[in-house]
């Protein structure tokens, strides 16, 4: 006998075939119409007006009036500037280079990838002083990413051989000197036999070796990222408490150290060091990790460059290497423009992907803008987090910057798709005013 079937469950078996596939079309048909992210070749950048992107004219106008107006009053002449903040402090001497006269004011402002707006000269090289932290933390990030250190909790000092250190600038103390034979201790000769010059060799090395106490044995690279090591020690010519300290000199000399994790102090020496140990770790000169790793596949030009101080050379596989600042507490570190400032900042907008290539692991910049325990505030170094909107109240919480004296400024806001880099301002409240501008009008 033929069987009849019911002709509204057919129906609805068929949509219900039907409506799932329909949407997974929508879906897949949504995917292929959604713009694709720009990323700025090398050399190249393209700019589009505010309203091709969201934004009203008039907005960016008053957010470039804001960053122009705002430009710090501390005197151009960076080490006359120096000699007024940071070198009167204990050991305050400089010790690296600076680029002096820094510029003028200057920046730009990138929306979805590209260039809006842009201010002074943001081609020119400057010192970016504290967002070098970004880029030693970019360095134990990529290191841990290949697995070179395998845990974040693990102690620094498991990594860190003895280092062996140039005493003093380079070339203050040769290694060999060369006596002519006519000077006092030079070999007798006589006047037919050609001279023979005479060797002396000089103790002109320092063996360093950081961690080797009990309260320092305890620090992680988790510490040293969330300035939270309470490491205790000189390096560079620099005692860790000469850098920014409260109250009455001796009694900081000798005050109870807290444990390691337990309490967070901003600290150049302290980064310092962790760039010493990065460079132990990859065995390579910094800047050139950088270069090969991140700055060449972003596009970034060739003109940036990174140093340390006349007196951070090691010895490293047979050959003098310069261990870099990681700031520019007393001169150094990282000399960059801000469009190279800004493709580092899209970087981390799209979480260490570029164009489809992840450069930093996508958990190193999650991990690198997570709240530490001891200062909410603060993630790795210098990843600056506005935790309950504290900093920059009109921007969104999930905002973070890099952030450097001067004052220096990435801001990152992957709500909005916006990337501002402002040079040289006094405060932050003018980076808070620029956000306010433009996001009003969004």
């Amino acid at each position: 006998m033929r069987k009849f079937r019911n002709p509204g469950r057919t129906a609805a078996a068929a949509l219900a075939l039907v409506l799932p596939a329909l949407a997974l079309a929508q879906r897949g048909t949504q995917r292929a119409t959604a713009p694709k992210a720009y990323f700025p070749a090398p050399n190249a950048w393209e700019h589009r007006t505010p309203e091709q992107v969201g934004l009203s004219a008039k907005a960016v106008q008053d957010a470039v009036a804001i960053a122009v107006a705002a430009e710090s009053n501390s005197p151009r002449d960076l080490l006359e500037a120096h000699r007024g903040t940071f070198g009167r402090e204990p050991f305050g001497e400089a010790t690296g280079p600076f680029r002096s006269p820094r510029g003028g004011a200057a920046g730009v402002i990138v929306k979805n990838g590209y260039i809006v707006a842009e201010w002074g000269d943001p081609g020119r090289v400057d010192q970016t002083y504290s967002v070098t932290k970004s880029f030693v933390t970019t360095t134990v990030g990529l290191a841990f990413d290949r697995r070179m250190i395998t845990s974040l909790d693990d102690p620094v000092y498991k990594y860190m051989p003895p280092v062996v250190a140039l005493k003093g600038s380079l070339g203050a103390f040769p290694p060999l000197v060369t006596v002519p034979p006519n000077v006092a201790g030079a070999a007798n000769v006589s006047a037919d036999q050609p001279p023979v010059p005479k060797t002396v060799a000089y103790n002109s090395f320092d063996v360093l070796e950081p961690f080797e106490t009990d309260h320092n044995r305890k620090i992680t690279w988790l510490h040293m990222l969330q300035q939270t090591s309470e490491w205790q020690g000189t390096l560079w010519g620099k005692p860790d408490w000469a850098d920014r300290p409260k109250g009455d000199i001796e009694q900081w000399k000798t005050r109870a150290r807290p444990e390691p994790g337990t309490v967070y102090t901003y600290n150049d020496v302290r980064v310092n060091l962790m760039a010493l140990a990065s460079l132990m770790v990859w065995r390579r000169p910094l800047p050139q990790v950088l270069k090969e790793l991140v700055m060449d596949p972003i596009g970034a030009s060739n003109s940036w460059r990174w140093y340390g101080y006349d007196n951070s050379w090691v010895v490293l596989d047979g050959a003098l290497v310069q261990s870099v600042a990681g700031g520019g507490h007393w001169g150094g570190g990282l000399i960059i423009n801000s469009l190279d400032m800004a493709r580092f900042g899209l970087l981390t907008l799209h979480k260490g992907n570029w164009n489809g290539k992840q450069l930093i692991s996508e958990d190193w910049i999650n991990r690198s803008t997570t709240p530490g325990k001891a200062n909410d505030a603060y993630g790795f170094a210098n990843y600056f987090l506005n935790t309950g909107r504290k900093a920059l109240p009109s921007a969104p919480e999930s905002a973070f910057y890099h952030l450097g004296n001067g004052n220096n400024v990435i801001y990152v806001d992957r709500e909005h798709d916006l990337v501002i880099v402002a040079r040289w301002m006094n405060n932050l409240r003018a980076m808070d005013g620029m956000v306010k501008a433009i996001l009003g009008a969004s």
